[in-house]
């Protein structure tokens, strides 16, 4: 098994041949769009070399058969999840003598990879860099770099002339950890945008442990599916399934997972998708949809699942008017994600303001919990402020929570320290929702002040200033299970306040939800927090 030094030495190697190669062609921002797919397809290509001759015979036999499907033989063939039909290997394309050549033959060898490759580089778009890169002479010098005998990226270890091993094989988990580390410094150099799309590990590890630990005694020797339906670039899937395993075989357990997942930007699906594919999960990677016509709100892609275990980071505050448009518009909307039967009203609405489509992301989820397991489903989910409180009677935002609190759905909430994001400073809560909630929780939620558990980072990465360490995460668990009334605890009685003494608690944030015609029913929420939410 590789080290983790030797892990860190070949993210180094890679991160250092995008500043000796690309300094003069790329900003540094953009760096990413070539040493990522190209870090993936040297991969690939190591993983296929000792099949190459098994799959082009496959492919003769198959093509003199006339046969039509080929994939599923192919892959048997390559045995991999995927495969290459081209006559190249990369190694085979450093010696080209002319920088035309090189580039038809290169675009050869992208052509010769199986369908679910080729739909990770039309995400990534790089075949648009190879024009820039063969004009310059770098593409060349990549191929050369990441094939020399100075780095290995394949599961076959390197050996010197006296047969002593120069570098060890690398196993899916090693190229996985790897391609997690360049991804996360190329969002760390990019940090106001990474945000949309990257979730730092800390909330991550925190989100997962607060949806399994309090089933960690009930999981069963069973297949598990696990869903995000905002995936990004599938760091919340990943953690879930380590975290998932690790509590199975902590309890004596063997568990399998199924990942799926659900990404509209391009280029953190292919990153996603590219990332499941190194690690040797190509089942997986087949179940992560995505690209710019594959919104979650407007196409949802798995209409007919239903999932044990679910966690998302959504987009707050961002507009869902194109998704609106393409469904018919919010009056002629149908979709029974969000327009359900609850209270008497079979047309009840769960539509929320244009201009904001956090919300339904939740209420995507909800629809997606199992009814008839003895776990039913669990859920983890970040939002902003707006979610507690924003909208008025009988509006989506309203009627959403007031389903949740009027189905016992809602755990808990755990208020997060401010600045844990990379490209927002605002308040933002982890909701835990499940449809099995344990006796001793039914009719109440617990609302957590964590706002204070965490530690400074050495260096700012964006807005991002602070970090769970693994004491505040633990910290955090402990306070979830216990269940008790602390200073940073409340339970409180789903049954809600008098309003007029909530009208008071001005330094409240308040849940609530509104009842056309009555009182509005509310729940409060974190204490002496001085930039909640005054009602």
């Amino acid at each position: 098994m590789t080290s983790s030094a030797d892990l860190n030495w070949i993210a180094n190697y890679i991160w250092g041949i995008a500043d000796d190669v690309l300094r003069d062609l790329y900003v540094r921002g953009k760096y990413r769009d070539v040493i990522l797919p190209m870090t993936v397809l040297r991969r690939l290509d190591a993983l296929l070399e000792d099949t190459k001759q098994a799959v082009l015979d496959m492919r003769a036999l198959l093509d003199e058969a006339g046969a039509v499907e080929q994939d599923s033989a192919l892959r048997a063939a390559a045995g991999q999840a995927f495969y290459n039909t081209s006559k190249f290997t990369l190694r085979d394309l450093r010696a080209r003598a002319s920088r035309q050549r090189l580039e038809a033959d290169f675009r050869a060898w992208l052509d010769g990879f199986s369908p679910n490759v080729q739909d990770i580089l039309e995400n990534f778009e790089f075949r648009n860099q190879i024009p820039r890169l063969s004009k310059a002479d770098a593409l060349g010098t990549l191929i050369e770099k990441l094939t020399s005998p100075d780095i290995n990226l394949s599961p076959v270890a390197v050996k010197n002339d006296d047969g002593s091993v120069r570098h060890p094989g690398l196993d899916n988990h090693g190229m996985g950890s790897i391609f997690e580390e360049l991804v996360r410094r190329f969002n760390e150099e990019n940090n106001e945008e990474a945000g949309e799309h990257w979730t730092p590990r800390d909330a991550v590890r925190l989100m997962a442990r607060l949806v399994f630990l309090p089933v960690a005694d009930e999981i069963k020797p069973a297949t598990y599916l696990l869903y995000d339906g905002a995936c990004g670039t599938g760091g919340m899937l990943t953690v879930a399934e380590e975290t998932l395993r690790q509590l199975a075989v902590e309890h004596g357990k063997q568990v399998s997972t199924h990942l799926y997942g659900q990404e509209i930007n391009a280029e953190t699906y292919a990153i996603c998708k590219a990332d499941l594919l190194l690690k040797g999960e190509g089942d997986a990677a087949d179940n992560i949809v995505g690209g710019p016509e594959h919104s979650t709100l407007a196409n949802d892609a798995f209409p007919s699942r239903e999932f044990d275990f679910m966690l998302s980071n959504p987009p707050y505050g961002k507009s869902w008017k194109t998704d609106i448009e393409r469904m018919g518009g919010k009056k002629a909307m149908r979709d029974r994600r969000f327009v359900i039967e609850h209270a008497g009203d079979p047309e009840y609405s769960l539509v929320t303001r244009s201009s904001d489509g956090q919300m339904l992301f939740l209420a995507n989820k909800l629809s997606k919990m199992k009814r008839d397991s003895p776990l039913g489903s669990r859920i983890a989910e970040v939002h902003n402020g707006s979610s507690l409180f924003t909208g008025d009677a009988g509006q989506g935002e309203s009627n959403i929570r007031r389903w949740i609190i009027e189905n016992d759905w809602l755990e808990a909430t755990v208020a997060l320290p401010l600045n844990m994001f990379y490209n927002t400073g605002i308040a933002t809560y982890v909701w835990v929702l499940t449809n099995r909630k344990p006796d001793h929780r039914r009719g109440k939620v617990q609302l957590t002040d964590a706002t204070k558990w965490h530690r400074p980072l050495r260096k700012n990465l964006g807005k991002k200033n602070c970090e769970l360490g693994d004491e505040d995460i633990a910290r955090i668990c402990e306070t979830f299970l216990a269940f008790e009334e602390t200073e940073q605890s409340k339970v409180f009685d789903t049954q809600g306040e008098n309003w007029d003494d909530l009208k008071e608690m001005a330094r409240d944030a308040v849940l609530c939800y509104f009842d056309e015609g009555e009182a509005p029913r509310v729940i409060r929420l974190h204490l002496v927090r001085e930039e909640a939410i005054a009602v």
